[in-house]
């Protein structure tokens, strides 16, 4: 692939409403499917020859099954509120990444084909119809939206563009013309189990080869137990745990409080997946059948309980949809929540005394967190309202000494995406994904400037590879970033307890 060449955005001192520039990302777009990831998920191998008839029909389907979609289309009256809050829009100026711009891209033919107004006066609402122009700027347009909904915070109906992008990429799948990275994943998981293609016995070498690791860093044997029947717990988390810093951290995290708390756990070579793409393309039925195969490996297995490691769409999903999809879970034990997040789980152990953390083993790094926009927005953690904000950060002061939050608008429920996330985690995207973390980069500045933050924590697998990738772009060192199971691992006292 050719290297693109763009120019990083230069970080502002105050955040502005940039001037816009028509188009100025209408050359981006990712690669197109092959007919074989198409096809592989029952979606058509190429661009049909029927494909506005058969795109106008799918688009009839969604707004009869999804009430909200056709609320949100007919509800917005164009005030504004949402316009400078899209990192896409901030990072590239280009207005259709202004989430009512972009929303509008589909609205237009939503009126033309579903509304009055739109079939006889189509010029006077904007109406148009679906043309092959129209058709490129949904692939580009509704490709540069990461579905992180920090829109629908301030859009005082509550319209959520992601639900409108989501639609637009299922309509697209339905008409041949899908996205390379999320459908190429997705049928890694349908034929292996994971998003990487890692098969069971690389699986079990990665783990053993971990266990050694830990062995001569720690001299203990903490296990990473693959498929044991008759275990307590079923950890299912992102397979980039498996491959990657500083997701191994996180990974290693994990298994040192199973080990220290005296907890009998498995991972599943079947299930060796949280994340979810189904989610980003929209389809329920690809939601439906990755959600499955969880549930089949804890029956299989026997566990009395799931826990789902640091991935933020993936617990979005286990938390939102895992019931609906491939639920009921009653064959999991009642006293425990069902899923439930590893930061759940390592916050009660901190409670009930079942770990001991060190902080002064972390007393070389000055901590913030990233809100991950699907923990953060599309879920909770524990029994209390905004648990998802205040669990994690209950962890990091755990393990740390010295934590410090990024400026109060850019975090909680209104944080920033990483720029990443929403299926655009490709290098045939990566002009996208720098621009986009523009916001974020700036927040990350103020508190390396004024507090001397010199690492950033978040417990999702696509922000940590995101950041892994932009930060560089942003003067700031790639080993910035972190897991909070990896501050964690750095603090937990192993042995026996005092």
């Amino acid at each position: 692939m050719a290297k693109v060449e763009f120019e990083t955005p230069k970080m502002r001192e105050y955040p502005v409403i940039p001037i816009i520039h028509a188009d100025a990302m209408a050359h981006s777009q990712p690669f197109v499917a092959s007919s074989q990831h198409q096809e592989s998920l029952g979606f058509p191998g190429q661009l049909v020859d029927n494909w506005k008839e058969v795109a106008i029909d799918k688009m009839g389907e969604l707004l009869t099954k999804y009430r909200s979609l056709k609320v949100y289309l007919d509800s917005c009256v164009k005030c504004g509120a949402c316009t400078d809050k899209c990192h896409y829009f901030q990072g590239t100026t280009d207005p259709k990444n202004m989430p009512v711009a972009r929303q509008d891209l589909f609205r237009k033919v939503y009126r033309r084909h579903f509304t009055f107004a739109g079939k006889y006066f189509p010029r006077l609402v904007g109406a148009e119809d679906l043309t092959e122009q129209v058709l490129g700027d949904w692939y580009k347009y509704f490709h540069q939206c990461s579905q992180c909904r920090r829109c629908s915070v301030f859009c005082p109906y509550g319209i959520d563009t992601a639900e409108i992008s989501m639609a637009a990429r299922e309509i697209m799948d339905t008409i041949g013309k899908g996205q390379k990275y999320c459908n190429e994943i997705i049928g890694k998981v349908h034929k292996i189990g994971n998003n990487l293609g890692l098969p069971e016995p690389a699986l079990a070498d990665t783990l053993q080869g971990l266990e050694e690791d830990i062995k001569d860093d720690t001299g203990f044997d903490v296990r990473l137990p693959l498929d044991v029947k008759g275990a307590d717990v079923l950890l299912v988390t992102p397979s980039a745990d498996f491959f990657a810093e500083p997701h191994i951290d996180g990974l290693i995290g994990y298994a040192k409080v199973f080990h220290q708390a005296g907890i009998s756990w498995t991972l599943s070579s079947y299930a060796s997946e949280a994340a979810n793409f189904g989610m980003f393309i929209g389809s329920y039925d690809q939601m439906k059948k990755i959600a499955e195969r969880v549930r089949t490996a804890a029956l299989e297995l026997g566990v009395k309980r799931i826990i789902v490691g640091e991935c933020g769409h993936a617990w979005r999903v286990a938390y939102s949809f895992w019931n609906t999809l491939a639920g009921p879970f009653d064959f999991l034990d009642p006293r425990y929540p069902s899923p439930q997040h590893i930061i759940e789980f390592t916050s009660d152990l901190i409670d009930s005394g079942g770990i001991t953390l060190d902080k002064e083993a972390n007393d070389n790094r000055i901590v913030t967190f990233h809100d991950s926009c699907n923990v953060a927005r599309a879920s909770r953690m524990g029994n209390l309202p905004g648990g998802q904000f205040e669990l994690p950060r209950k962890v990091i002061k755990a393990a740390c000494n010295h934590f410090v939050d990024m400026p109060a608008d850019t975090i909680r429920e209104k944080t920033y995406c990483c720029g990443g996330g929403g299926g655009l985690l490709t290098d045939d995207l990566l002009e996208l994904r720098v621009k986009g973390a523009l916001p974020r980069m700036e927040a990350l500045k103020h508190v390396v400037d004024n507090n001397g933050v010199n690492n950033v924590a978040a417990i999702c697998a696509i922000c940590k590879s995101q950041y892994s990738k932009v930060l560089p772009y942003y003067g700031f060192p790639r080993d910035m970033i972190v897991s909070v199971h990896q501050l964690v691992s750095n603090a937990i006292v192993l042995g026996d307890k005092q």
